[in-house]
């Protein structure tokens, strides 16, 4: 990994863990962000379409084993930054509309398919 894609891991782990810790209690994050839901799925979209690219990029020549590996990391590391922004929300939004991070796990898991989808064949796999 580089050094880039290091300090991102640790972004998203962070934010996974302040998301267990709001889900838990611990930590009071309602209402600190009026995020709209426009915005939440623009960024789902967007961190789906980067982390599709950056994952077919990096698993270009791997062997399988370490490529579905990578998958799971580039699959689930960003989506805590959505949740973790979603529950920033006020209270009144959250309860409004509950459905809204399994729309945009939904909407980060199709833009992060389409790269990874129309991905070219390695260069080990032609002859």
């Amino acid at each position: 990994m580089k050094r880039l894609e290091l300090v991102l891991l640790a972004l998203f782990l962070a934010c996974w863990a302040v998301d267990v810790l709001a889900l838990a209690g611990l930590v009071p994050l309602a209402g600190s962000l009026p995020l709209s839901l426009y915005g939440l799925y623009g960024l789902a979209a967007a961190l789906g379409f980067l982390a599709g690219n950056l994952y077919v990029q990096r698993s270009r020549d791997l062997p399988r084993p370490l490529r579905r590996r990578l998958l799971l990391v580039y699959l689930s590391a960003p989506l805590g930054i959505v949740f973790l922004l979603r529950a920033m929300a006020p209270v009144a939004e959250q309860r409004a509309a509950p459905l809204v991070p399994l729309y945009a796990l939904g909407v980060f898991a199709v833009f992060f398919l389409v790269p990874v989808s129309m991905r070219l064949p390695s260069r080990a796999g032609r002859r």
